[in-house]
């Protein structure tokens, strides 16, 4: 099966302006699609899935008004879906163009879900995944420090420690780049932090107890693949059964992943094609505004 596209994860950056946002028509930026493929600098790597067809919108709505979990977490009465959104606006209060804010708004849902089932437990290459999408989706932002802005928020929405996101994901890639493809899937049998993190995953997968699998965790993978130029697609099979995770559930999510990172990059091009046109535009009208002084200026016989 032919893959759709290849996207890198240094390939999304896009220049974009906060003043402009794109039609209607382009603010949903997830679909299907069937094959993954990401480069790095040192190789890339190449996980073919069978096709799968994953919506990856929530209806805002009913989640909302879905069960709460009352133990969860230790939270005796944890909050909503419009609760944690409501807690993002309240800590961000400056606009967000179109481009960016649909997908935030859909991520903040699906993470909202996930961090509030009984079985969640927050872990290092949870946070690396995390913040390996948001920092794809948001590249090109047009300010740096709003963008680290919008991060606090976002994960303080969520009850969690935004540093701990950003160090424990650091700590993780290094990790990942001193590795090979067989020291990252022999991990068991080796004593370190980062090791006893995946050692104590794969407990708690293997037990069925305190892990709760997500999108995140599977692009948190990932990532640890890309950064040990691990390129073998049967790589990705052993790391899995390792880690006793589904391995047709880590295609699934990297598919819906690789095709949200497709769907970005197309419209970040429109918008990036829509504001250099309005550029265009307002040189071409201060041109003409210009040359109608002059002739103004002429039959008046005022020198110019």
């Amino acid at each position: 099966m032919a893959a759709v596209a290849s996207v890198s994860f240094a390939s999304i950056a896009q220049s974009a302006h906060r003043k402009f946002s794109l039609p209607p028509s382009h603010g949903c930026l997830v679909s299907n699609f069937t094959a993954l493929k990401l480069r790095s600098p040192r190789g890339s790597c190449n996980f073919r899935s069978r096709s799968v067809r994953t919506a990856v919108a929530v209806n805002c709505a009913s989640a909302a008004a879905g069960t709460r979990h009352s133990h969860s977490l230790g939270f005796s009465d944890p909050p909503t879906v419009a609760e944690t959104k409501l807690n993002f606006l309240k800590a961000y209060k400056r606009p967000i163009p179109s481009i960016y804010n649909t997908v935030l708004q859909e991520l903040i849902v699906q993470q909202h879900l996930t961090r509030y089932k009984k079985s969640y437990q927050y872990d290092p290459v949870f946070a690396l995944g995390f913040v390996t999408v948001y920092d794809q989706l948001m590249e090109g932002y047009p300010s740096d420090e709003d963008r680290e802005a919008i991060f606090k928020a976002y994960v303080e929405a969520l009850n969690e420690d935004p540093v701990q996101y950003r160090a424990d994901a650091q700590k993780v890639e290094e990790w990942a780049r001193s590795q090979s493809a067989t020291t990252l899937v022999d991990f068991a049998s080796r004593e370190g932090e980062v090791e006893n993190v995946l050692k104590d995953i794969s407990e708690r997968a293997g037990s069925k107890g305190n892990f709760s699998y997500s999108r995140f965790f599977a692009v948190g993978l990932f990532r640890l693949l890309e950064l040990s130029n691990a390129t073998e697609p049967t790589i990705l099979d052993k790391l899995c059964a390792a880690l006793n995770i589904d391995k047709k559930s880590v295609d699934r999510d990297l598919d819906v992943y690789r095709n949200l990172l497709s769907k970005l990059v197309q419209a970040k091009e429109l918008l990036r094609e829509y504001v250099d046109r309005e550029k265009k535009k307002i040189e071409e009208r201060a041109a003409t505004q210009k040359a109608n002084e002059a002739v103004k200026k002429l039959v008046g016989g005022v020198p110019i």
